[in-house]
Parts: C-alpha cells; sequence; structure tokens
C-alpha cells in the first residue's frame, strides 16, 4: 500500500515537472528573462525537427540579450530582427521591446546625444521603414524622422560614411550603407520615396550607383534587392545577369555559402571555406530571388528552401562562419534572420513594388 502510495506520487510529480518545463518552453522571451543563447558553433548539432518557432524564440533571445548586455545596434543582430521577426508575428514581447529600444534611440538619444555615427541613422531608418512596412504599412514619424535625417547626412557623391570594420559583409565598405538606404527609402509607406527630400536625395544615390558598380557578387545582390522597390537602379538587363549569377552558385545539396558572394580575404590569415552551403548566404540569396520576382515554385528554390529546413540547429538558427575570423561568428544571427524571410518569402506570392 504504501510502496503504491510512493509510486503514485512519484508520477504526480514528474507529471507536474513536466507540465512546469511545457510552461517554461512556451513562456515568451522577455528582457526580464532572456538568457544568451549558446555561442555560435559549427559543430552544434542539427534539430531534429524544423521550427520555425524555434527560430523565433532564437532571434528573440539574440536580440534582447544584445540590447539588455551592449545597450545597442548592430547590424547582423537586432537591426535585422526588426526586419526578420515580423514574419513570423509582431505581437509578442521581444519584438516591442526592440522596436521601443529603436524608437528610443530616435525620440531620447538622437535629442540629447546624436548618433552614434551616420551609419546609425541610415541602419535605424531601415530597420523602422521595413519593420513599419512588415506590421502596420504605415510610416510612423519616429521612421520619418530617421529617414529625413538620412539624407542630411548623405555625401555630395550620394553615399554615406560607412562603418569599415573588416566584418563583411555589411560593415566593411560604403557602397553597403548605400544600399541600406536604397531599401530604407524604397520600402517606407505612405510613398515616403516620392516626398521632396527623398527624390532629392535618390537622385544623388542613383548616380552614385551609375558610377559605380558593386564591388562584390553580394553586394549586387543588395542591388537587386533595393530594385525591388525603386526603378532605375538597375536595368531590366543587369537584374537579369545578377539572378543568372546567384543562380549559377547553388551547390549541389541545394544551398549557398556566404563565402562565395564575394572575394573578401580572412583577418585571421586562413582561408575561406567556398564548398560549404549556410544560413546566411541560402537565405539572403533565396530571399532577394523573391524580391525581384523568382517564383517559390521555381525547382531551385524549393531545393534551397529544403537545405534549410535540413539545417537547421538545435537551438534555432543556422549557423555560418564568419568571413573574416573564428570566433562570435556572430554573422550567424543575420543568417537566422535572412532563413527566416527565406522560408516565410517561399510561402506568399511575391510583391514587386517600384516607385
Amino acid at each position: 500500500m504504501i510502496q503504491t502510495q510512493i509510486l503514485q506520487t512519484t508520477i504526480a510529480v514528474l507529471v507536474a515537472a513536466g507540465a512546469s518545463l511545457k510552461v517554461m518552453a512556451a513562456e515568451p522571451v522577455t528582457l526580464t528573462n532572456v538568457v544568451a543563447p549558446r555561442p555560435n558553433r559549427p559543430d552544434e548539432p542539427r534539430a531534429r525537427k524544423f521550427s520555425l518557432a524555434k527560430a523565433g524564440r532564437f532571434l528573440d533571445s539574440a536580440a534582447l540579450n544584445w540590447q539588455k548586455k551592449r545597450k545597442c545596434f548592430t547590424c547582423h543582430t537586432n537591426y535585422l530582427y526588426l526586419y526578420a521577426r515580423p514574419a513570423l508575428g509582431s505581437n509578442v514581447p521581444a519584438h516591442r521591446a526592440v522596436r521601443e529600444f529603436a524608437e528610443q534611440q530616435v525620440r531620447t538619444r538622437w535629442k540629447t546625444k546624436g548618433p552614434r555615427w551616420d551609419a546609425e541613422v541610415v541602419a535605424m531608418a531601415a530597420a523602422l521603414a521595413f519593420n513599419d512596412a512588415a506590421t502596420t504599412g504605415t510610416l510612423h514619424p519616429l521612421t520619418r524622422t530617421a529617414l529625413d535625417r538620412m539624407w542630411t547626412v548623405q555625401r555630395k557623391d550620394g553615399a554615406w560614411n560607412w562603418l569599415k570594420c573588416n566584418w563583411p559583409p555589411m560593415e566593411s565598405d560604403d557602397y553597403f550603407g548605400a544600399e541600406v538606404a536604397a531599401i530604407a527609402a524604397g520600402v517606407a509607406p505612405d510613398g515616403y520615396s516620392r516626398t521632396k527630400a527623398a527624390r532629392a536625395g535618390l537622385q544623388k544615390l542613383r548616380t552614385f550607383f551609375k558610377k559605380n558598380p558593386p564591388p562584390t557578387l553580394h553586394h549586387r545582390a543588395m542591388l537587386l534587392w533595393a530594385a525591388s522597390y525603386l526603378d532605375r537602379l538597375l536595368t531590366a538587363e543587369q537584374k537579369r545577369a545578377i539572378i543568372v549569377d546567384l543562380l549559377a552558385l547553388q551547390k549541389k545539396n541545394g544551398g549557398w555559402g556566404l563565402a562565395t558572394l564575394g572575394n573578401w580575404k580572412r583577418g585571421d590569415g586562413s582561408q575561406p571555406d567556398r564548398t560549404v552551403s549556410d544560413g546566411y548566404g541560402t537565405g539572403f540569396v533565396i530571399f532577394v530571388l523573391r524580391r525581384a520576382g523568382v517564383p517559390a515554385s521555381d525547382v531551385r528554390l524549393q531545393c534551397g528552401i529544403a537545405w534549410l529546413k535540413r539545417n537547421q540547429r538545435e537551438s534555432g538558427r543556422w549557423f555560418t562562419r564568419s568571413i573574416r575570423k573564428d570566433n562570435h561568428h556572430f554573422v550567424s544571427h543575420a543568417g537566422t534572420a535572412f532563413a527566416v524571410m527565406a522560408i516565410v518569402a517561399c510561402k506568399k506570392p511575391a510583391t514587386t513594388i517600384r516607385k
């Protein structure tokens, strides 16, 4: 009798513990409970089952941890988070917190201390504009403030002074910043690109692109992305050529590799591995091709999506090796954002907006 009672009690405790674990697992990530994701590692096991929910939880954790610990924005983590999170649903505490933090920079910090650098103005304007388009579909007043300020720091040649930290593909040259600005102006809702300030700035920007060809295939793809919102950035022939060149780099396993999209040299002296597929290369290329009008039914895109679903890691992320050196591999955060955007983009018709 006593043994039966003990057995019943043990079972009840285990059931309750299991229920508690499920509640904890389902609890939304917040600034209060966020746990830093484990380091980005190439040997992290693949997930047993593909899950967009786990991808969202990883993105929430990475963005909130960066915000909480570093108290700033960065291209590879919380800026791109504002692009990607709405694809999975924006009505979660993490998204609200990151969005509010971004608005706070424009509303308060820029007025009291100013932006940290010109690149912050461009990157913030683009993240807010993309987020507006993906959520409310209406241009927020603070987004307009950021966009208008973006033109005030534009150089005479049409570009911007960008971060050159030798962290390609995002923080290594001015060309990337100019492309981010084009995306910002083009994706912004409420016809922002037709405003007086935007028209003048875009004219200078188009002149810059005309005089300066993209230095890498990655940046050609960025320009193709921007051209899905804005006209007179690329000719029809140039667009077709970029699409052909991107598709030509698809690997036999269905994926793409970031290292093949540029001729960047590694800072640690090691050789780039151009044989592997990764989250950034695959997600970025598929998303851009969808923006360019390549149908989701295209067998090459379907093979790429299949690669993404097979190669998600246990944490929910997709690994991408750093182009510069083997340490933090934060480009994996960007790769996870693009992977999510690519997968969701292949679930719905492509939309091309030209202004």
